[in-house]
């Protein structure tokens, strides 16, 4: 077992829609963030950065992700929710410490070089 700290600081939860279910992501995200004071993002309506859908991001430290986790995967419905973890190494955070919940998405990863 390892004794070494922890390089990860927090994680994102990239909640994706699609144009017909904006309002059940906007509904899920204002959920989450009032529940468990997570920090919600802007609800983005078109591709931005990595992130092939519109989505939304919850910001959240990894003690509280352990109490948001279950919750999303109770509550997502048919929403795709993209979980990683924040290291400060964006390319692994974006290809090695990820997780979905839903459909498995294809990143843009040409912006981490």
């Amino acid at each position: 077992m390892s004794t070494t700290q922890s390089t990860i600081t927090g994680f994102h939860a990239h909640i994706y829609f699609e144009q017909s279910s904006t309002e059940a992501a906007r509904t899920l995200c204002e959920q989450a963030a009032e529940r468990f004071g997570v920090a919600m993002g802007q609800l983005h309506t078109r591709p931005v950065g990595p992130h092939p859908m519109p989505s939304c991001q919850l910001d959240c430290s990894p003690q509280k992700f352990g109490e948001l986790l279950p919750w999303l995967l109770e509550n997502r419905g048919d929403l795709i929710v993209f979980c990683h973890a924040q290291s400060g190494d964006h390319l692994t955070d974006h290809t090695r410490n990820i997780f979905w919940l839903g459909e498995v998405q294809s990143l843009n990863l040409e912006m981490f070089g």
